[in-house]
């Protein structure tokens, strides 16, 4: 299928999307093919895989079990590349890649970028690279046409967040709250207020920023709450949570759940007019 970029696919959504994250060959490669399809066609905007890596610090529990699992039967990289060829045959939903930046370099910067982009990839997050060390990544990115998606942390400075701002394309990743990924009961109140810094920070520039949110959103209602501030939620955790215990068909259901979080009030079950 063509490829549609990441910040059109948001647009088209306006301004309400829905990103969903789940490993690369968990719990096998072939099944999370297939979970990735199905929470495309379930409502997800698009589809963020992880890569799984030996120190993943910003993982919670949920996600280090899993990519763990992945690692213990000896993941290559390439059956990234391969999962993404299969993934983009069937949907035309960006996908996204969370990796760390220790797999890229040590694969080649280039190199990756290059089967990246002939794979169908839209392009990368990169939790641990700042925009101030990423500069070979920038190039390879140009090069391929990738999106590059920097996070952004309540934490942040103001110069912090305008590196990110200036060097992602696609949206930004705002952070939640500090520490690891994981489903909460309540999504950090600190989203909000970085979301409008972000949004603040680019129109001080003549500029705009999409927002995605990211870390600890795992419900229809905290989707919805955060799409009052942003332009997506991004939800990992839960869904990976869902494919352990319930297979393909459990993910896929979680998805649509968390979908008619992207849904204005005119648009829900049961809305009057």
């Amino acid at each position: 299928m063509s490829r549609i970029s990441t910040a059109d696919a948001i647009r088209a959504t306006g301004e309400r999307a829905l990103i969903g994250y789940l490993p690369v060959g968990f719990p096998d490669l072939a099944t999370s093919v297939e979970a990735a399809v199905a929470i495309a066609e379930a409502g997800c905007t698009a589809i963020e895989l992880g890569v799984p890596y030996s120190d993943p610090a910003m993982d919670g529990p949920v996600i280090q079990t899993a990519t763990q699992a992945v690692l213990d039967r000896g993941f290559r990289l390439d059956e990234l590349f391969e999962a993404i060829e299969a993934i983009t045959a069937r949907t035309s939903a960006p996908v996204l890649v969370m990796t760390y930046w220790n797999p890229v370099l040590r694969y080649g910067v280039d190199r990756f970028a290059e089967r990246l982009a002939a794979a169908g990839g839209a392009g990368l997050i990169t939790p641990d690279l700042t925009p101030e060390n990423a500069a070979a990544w920038l190039a390879a990115a140009d090069r391929h046409g990738l999106d590059r998606i920097f996070l952004a942390a309540p934490s942040s400075s103001d110069a912090r967040l305008d590196a990110a701002i200036q060097a992602s394309r696609g949206f930004v990743y705002t952070v939640s709250t500090m520490g690891t990924t994981g489903a909460r009961d309540d999504v950090d109140r600190a989203a909000r207020a970085l979301s409008e810094r972000i949004a603040e920070r680019a129109a001080a520039t003549g500029g705009e920023a999409l927002r995605c949110v990211g870390l600890g959103i795992s419900t229809p209602e905290q989707v919805r709450d955060v799409l009052e501030y942003a332009d997506g939620a991004i939800v990992g955790s839960a869904l990976v949570r869902a494919l352990d215990e319930g297979g393909v068909p459990a993910v896929r259901a979680l998805a649509a759940s968390l979908a008619e979080g992207t849904l204005a009030p005119t648009e829900r079950k049961g809305a009057t007019a």
